[in-house]
């Protein structure tokens, strides 16, 4: 795989989409590729125009900037998808990594069956710095975006998610903090629970603990900036001994003792030692 550096980029751009990741906070964490292809780009198509002014500024960039946000209609999408035939168009969002948690996908689907090349640049992700950063398990995880603002609604979804054997992952606002660690302290009881904010910033911070905990701590000192919160999978059920006892007499019916512990601790994790101890007295029965 050849590898492009700011050295050799190319000064133009092929006509298309552009999926650019920008800094979720600190403007250092902006890729090379990223700054050249916002450099090279002949537009770009931005949540804000005042935050991505700011960005183009500190690049050095100058180019028009045209709103796309979550008010953006078919007709909008169109345009932009017609300008794309024939311009470099850059998709960025505030912060992080466009399409997650925003409108982007749309206009990536449109453009993908319309044929328009689509170019995606990875970069900063606030949920994955977030996973990152916490100390829960990230072998599974799973993004859910906002946690709904009604009680109801939110009390429903982290039920509906809390069996999901994976770190949950959510993005929160401040002022909600509160309620979104009092109900994730009476639905999913017993969970760890990452508040993780101001990612990449001077004030980042990552706090883990009982939810309880946290809420009380964050009543004495209010939360303040964008917030990752982050939920611990459920535990796993302690084996059944009963159970394994029940496979190790039917492994036992057609294996060998040595055989049906090895079975059956696989199965279930128990120890093996302890399993072919049992499985010799089932026998010997």
């Amino acid at each position: 795989m050849s590898h492009q550096t700011s050295a050799t980029a190319p000064k133009s751009l092929a006509p298309g989409l552009y999926i650019v990741a920008t800094p979720i906070g600190n403007l250092g964490d902006i890729t090379l590729r990223a700054a050249d292809t916002l450099r090279a780009c002949d537009a770009v198509a931005c949540e804000d125009t005042r935050v991505t002014g700011k960005l183009m500024k500190h690049l050095g960039a100058s180019k028009p900037l045209w709103r796309y946000d979550d008010h953006a209609s078919a007709q909008d999408r169109a345009r932009l998808i017609g300008a794309m035939r024939t311009q470099a168009v850059a998709l960025v969002s505030d912060a992080g990594t466009p399409l997650v948690s925003d409108p982007g996908f749309r206009l990536v689907r449109e453009a993908r069956a319309a044929g328009v090349p689509v170019v995606t640049l990875p970069g900063p992700c606030a949920a994955v710095a977030g996973l990152t950063l916490s100390g829960l398990p990230n072998d599974r995880f799973l993004f859910a975006g906002f946690l709904p603002a009604k009680e109801k609604a939110r009390a429903d979804m982290l039920a509906a998610l809390g069996d999901i054997p994976a770190t949950l992952i959510f993005y929160e606002t401040a002022p909600r903090l509160a309620k979104s660690l009092a109900a994730i302290s009476a639905v999913l009881p017993g969970r760890e629970v990452a508040v993780a904010r101001e990612l990449t910033k001077l004030h980042e911070e990552c706090r883990t603990g009982a939810p309880d905990a946290l809420l009380a701590h964050y009543a004495a000192h209010p939360p303040r900036g964008e917030i990752v919160l982050l939920i611990a999978p459920p535990a796993e059920a302690a084996p059944d001994a009963g159970d394994a006892e029940a496979q190790l007499a039917a492994a036992l019916e057609t294996m060998k003792p040595s055989q049906a512990a090895g079975l059956v601790a696989k199965a279930t994790g128990l120890d093996r030692k302890a399993l072919y101890a049992r499985a010799l007295e089932l026998r010997d029965r």
